[in-house]
């Protein structure tokens, strides 16, 4: 702790790369431990084809939706820590695999969410192939398809264009945006100090992006429960709970 307490003081271009370890504080369940996502419902039917094929595939995953809404996860102390540093002007900015968008409820203002977001809805069009969504530009908030959903249409489709409506994550098989991979590898080649929290470090290519840190002159610093595979390339590694470890840190450094 005493390590990482001098890595931040000593740093001014901070950036934070979190996974799902992040979030796990705040009872959002990971998707491939014991009682994870993938315990009570099947990837396999979460694919962005699949997704496009088959009406009950879409009312599966608007059910799947409504579940995590009613739960009203909150941000817990590693969100708030990373908000204080963005705060202070010593964090540039979060790169998440997250999707749930607490670190904007913590106050974070500069973050680049590369699986996109479940805050809102988008349309992909009628048909789109090959894992590119090809709609008409409509978006919304995440509540105007649970408003539909619990108004009886199980599968909302696009008030403008009659196409389908999906919420704006990234799916198994949907190609990443190409701008919102730019920005994050912007961001991350612009780190001093990378601070990875909650991540597994292996889905790619978002977990290039702390080893890219590194190649460009960045220390790097690992917090997470388990083994990943850059440990060996990391300057500091922790085990330990997010808001256990990044909490009292940046309590120390900017004080209470």
């Amino acid at each position: 702790m005493e390590e990482l307490t001098a890595l931040l003081h000593s740093s001014r271009r901070i950036v934070a790369f979190t996974g799902a370890g992040i979030s796990t504080e705040s009872g959002i369940p990971d998707f491939r431990s014991p009682g994870g996502v993938w315990t009570r419902y099947d990837p396999r039917d979460f694919t962005f084809d699949r997704y496009v094929a088959s009406a009950d595939v879409r009312e599966r995953a608007w059910r799947m939706r409504r579940e995590f809404s009613d739960a009203g996860y909150r941000p817990n102390a590693a969100h708030r820590a990373l908000a204080r540093l963005e705060e202070a002007g010593r964090l540039r900015g979060v790169v998440t695999q997250n999707i749930d968008g607490l670190h904007q409820l913590a106050g974070s203002s500069r973050v680049v969410e590369i699986h996109g977001t479940a805050r809102e809805v988008m349309c992909i069009g009628a048909a789109p192939r090959a894992g590119m969504p090809a709609g008409c530009g409509f978006t919304a908030a995440h509540e105007w398809a649970i408003a539909r959903v619990d108004d009886g249409d199980p599968d909302p489709s696009c008030p403008d264009c009659g196409g389908l409506v999906k919420s704006s994550t990234v799916s198994f098989g949907q190609v990443l945006a190409p701008d919102v991979l730019e920005d994050a590898s912007l961001l991350a080649e612009s780190a001093d100090l990378m601070v990875a929290v909650g991540s597994s470090l292996v889905v790619r290519p978002a977990a290039d992006l702390p080893l890219a840190a590194v190649q460009n002159g960045s220390r790097l610093v690992i917090v997470n429960d388990e083994p990943t595979p850059l440990d060996d390339a990391a300057d500091l590694v922790l085990r330990g709970r997010a808001g256990e470890v990044l909490g009292p840190a940046v309590e120390e450094l900017l004080g209470p």
